[in-house]
């Protein structure tokens, strides 16, 4: 069988920023269907190489392959809906596979705008491809693809979705060929080295209502530190990376095993600086050990820390304050760690004087980096359905955080997005000239500058927040948002939908293994005990100003 792997060619100007980010669905897929036995699988990032589809579909004739196999995120989804679209065109024997979180929950939708696509994969796919491939390989699939678990298909017109095939138990079974990547492509601006995206664990325990990761993965899990340091040490030695950020939603959720494993990179000397995405409420939780991370090489992290204000956090679900997004803030940078705030803009009461005072409140808080991204409503998170017709933008492609989604109620959503982007423009402005060149750790000025860079570079070429759609005549400026108009609704039509039964809607409930505050139910056992709101009940007093034995201040529990 031969077997192509496609990554679709999507660009927004989003994370792009930072360089060519490695797609690691296709070293986790093809090392299992190569463990399967399925050795002849070619991947084509036409993404990273920015292909268009007459390029591809050459490639495409030239390789003959038997199935194809693609991914996509929600603003991804056209656009692999068009490249598979490329392949039956070419060939409509070769089966056609599409996995990724979008058509997980919205199988129907997809497989009825999309009908050459023979089958979706929903959810966790390395154990679901297999079995999927074996039918396939048999030339039995039309009759035995009803007993493959995980998969959705048309039959005779109609939607087949067969039952949900368990999460994968135990994470250390997986086995990625990250050697089906050309590594060159993957450079990690801030630093000029290549860069890898490994997972050390899986899910989320926490139920954010603006996100839907925590219903794709099902259950939290991790992996063992050492089997995921050997990982680590085949990127670095073989692959020559030098920068990875753990694709995991919260890696540092069970500490005992993030403590180990960044014991294992100190013991074996890992020459690797890497990046994490995490809660305020867990760097709260391991002040003492910041240090420690640092030295495991741990460089850069990114806070949830989500809204300017209280009462945007709690409708988000966060369970932090204001208060404790600044203390953890000031705790990375004490440590010699880069602190990445994160603000969700464009809500339905945003208006002109929010976004100032979100501007205000990241000056005080003073991260050495702030992203703003703009609020979009995922189809399948209980916000997106708690907003009913509010959510007028059906254009899938848009839903990619730089873009304006929610109409608000006192100002246009061009408005919205000219101020994030001043926003931007006044925040780098001030750490180009008053705080970067001036960073005492030389390596840490080092990666300032290098994001600085790429930052420059990005606006320079206008792909960063996708500045082309915004046209200047003089001092004013007009923006085009780009929308499909044939996807814009009204609120009335949408209500007619949803009267009439017609709306597609998301299948939110394909796991069935969640209970009914959204928590999975087989959480692993923990030593330090955890508070409903998922903070560590063990954290220590703390006071702004509180002094050590030697009378040396202290933010958190770390000396500065």
């Amino acid at each position: 069988m031969r077997i192509l792997l496609i990554q679709p060619n999507y660009h927004c100007g989003g994370a792009e920023i930072a360089g060519n980010w490695p797609p690691s669905w296709a070293p986790y897929i093809g090392g299992t269907l190569k463990k399967a036995g399925y050795t002849n699988i070619k991947f084509i990032d036409a993404m990273c190489e920015d292909l268009p589809d007459d390029i591809l579909g050459e490639i495409i004739r030239r390789n003959q392959p038997d199935v194809v196999m693609a991914s996509a995120i929600t603003p991804m989804i056209y656009k692999a809906q068009d490249t598979l679209k490329v392949v039956k065109d070419i060939n409509p024997n070769t089966k056609t596979i599409l996995g990724g979180i979008h058509p997980t929950f919205m199988y129907s939708q997809v497989l009825n705008e999309a009908p050459w696509i023979d089958y979706i994969v929903r959810g966790e796919g390395e154990e679901i491809i297999i079995n999927l491939m074996d039918v396939i390989a048999a030339g039995s699939d039309l009759k035995d693809r009803k007993n493959v678990k995980g998969i959705a298909y048309l039959e005779d017109g109609q939607v087949v979705a067969t039952p949900a095939h368990p999460p994968i138990a135990d994470l250390d079974t997986l086995t990625p060929d990250w050697s089906i990547l050309d590594w060159d492509k993957y450079i990690y601006i801030p630093l000029n080295t290549r860069v890898a995206v490994p997972n050390f664990a899986r899910g989320c325990p926490f139920t954010c209502r603006f996100c839907s990761q925590w219903k794709f993965w099902r259950t939290y899990r991790v992996r063992d530190p050492k089997k995921f340091v050997d990982e680590i040490e085949i990127l670095v030695k073989e692959h020559k990376i030098g920068f990875f950020i753990l694709a995991d939603e919260e890696p540092t959720i069970n500490r005992d095993k993030f403590v180990a494993m960044c014991q294992e990179m100190i013991d074996r000397k890992v020459n690797v600086h890497w990046g994490i995405n995490t809660r305020v409420t867990d760097i709260l939780r391991d002040a003492h050990l910041l240090p420690f991370y640092r030295k495991a090489g741990l460089l850069h992290v990114s806070l949830g820390t989500e809204a300017a204000t209280q009462m945007n956090l709690n409708l988000f679900r966060k369970e932090t304050t204001m208060e404790e997004n600044k203390r953890a803030i000031d705790m990375l940078k004490a440590n010699g760690m880069v602190a990445e705030a994160q603000f969700i803009m464009g809500l339905e009461n945003e208006t002109p004087q929010t976004i100032e005072e979100t501007f205000k409140l990241a000056l005080h808080w003073n991260p050495d980096m702030v992203n703003w991204n703009m609020y979009t409503p995922w189809p399948f998170s209980e916000m997106f359905e708690e907003l009913g017709d509010k959510v007028e933008v059906r254009d899938y492609s848009k839903y990619n955080f730089v873009t304006p989604i929610m109409q608000p109620d006192d100002m246009d959503r061009e408005e919205v997005l000219k101020g994030v982007l001043r926003s931007y423009a006044r925040f780098y402005m001030r750490k180009s000239f008053l705080s970067y060149p001036f960073i005492k750790d030389p390596f840490k000025r080092k990666y300032m500058m290098g994001c600085l860079k790429a930052f420059i570079k990005m606006t320079a070429n206008k792909r960063f927040y996708d500045l082309g759609r915004v046209k200047y005549k003089g001092l004013s400026a007009d923006v085009d948002l780009g929308f499909d108009k044939s996807k814009m609704l009204t609120k009335e039509e949408i209500k007619v939908l949803r009267a009439n039964r017609q709306e597609v809607e998301a299948d939110v409930d394909f796991k069935g293994t969640v209970s009914a505050c959204g928590a999975p139910r087989d959480l692993p056992d923990y030593k330090e005990e955890i508070a409903a709101c998922g903070a560590p009940r063990d954290l220590p007093e703390y006071k702004e100003g509180d002094n050590d034995k030697d009378n040396t201040n202290r933010r958190g529990m770390i000396k500065i």
